[in-house]
């Protein structure tokens, strides 16, 4: 089940608008550009949470069993222990916007399914 658990608030301005995703927690914020047909590992976290904001078209997650096409400005929130994904299904490279919660190390990646060759050992045969 694809969660939507952050609170994202919408803050009109007399000049415009901003939209908030988080305040006041710790947090490590990445954009990531996927090239085309390419895909991240299926993967898990144990020490962190990640909330993700699609900023183009052509994302395919996969959280869980569940895969969906997400559209521009959809959001997802993936918790500690959920295998997830992302792919790019468009012509173009696409990006999103992570905003990881906990503590954050590349460690902490156990890699289950991998394109480049670097499934974690202790993973293996898992899926």
């Amino acid at each position: 089940m694809i969660q939507r658990g952050i609170e994202l608030k919408h803050i009109k301005k007399p000049w415009g608008s901003f939209d908030q995703y988080t305040l006041n927690e710790r947090s490590t914020v990445k954009i990531l550009t996927i090239n085309p047909g390419a895909s991240t590992s299926l993967q898990s976290h144990k020490h962190r949470k990640e909330f993700w904001v699609t900023l183009d078209k052509g994302i395919r997650v996969q959280i869980g069993k569940e895969k969906i096409l997400l559209r521009k400005g959809s959001h997802i929130l993936v918790k500690k222990g959920t295998k997830h994904r992302l792919q790019c299904q468009g012509r173009l490279a696409a990006r999103i916007l992570e905003i990881s919660f906990g503590e954050f190390s590349e460690n902490d990646i156990v890699r289950y399914e991998d394109d480049y060759g670097r499934v974690t050992a202790k993973a293996s045969g898992k899926s």
